[in-house]
């Protein structure tokens, strides 16, 4: 996955599909294309790229709780 790119990775979602994702804490919002499987890990719902989460606020944190909504498939 390019990290300059306003990407992100699902487990099932068709590649290609457009997400809003937006950051609960801050309501920072960023619309992402879903280009790569995961996450692998438990609990998180969505990958995003470093370009995505600086947009939504949270490189430092590393991990923020989001909202999902589907824009186009």
């Amino acid at each position: 996955m390019n990290g300059g790119a306003l990407a992100a990775a699902h487990r099932s979602l068709p590649f290609g599909t457009r997400v809003k994702v937006q950051n609960m804490k801050n309501g920072r919002a960023v619309v992402v294309r879903i280009n790569d499987r995961g996450p692998f890990v438990g609990g998180r719902v969505i990958d995003v790229t470093r370009a995505a989460a600086q947009q939504l606020g949270f490189v430092g944190a590393g991990v923020a709780k989001v909202c999902m909504t589907v824009v186009s498939r």
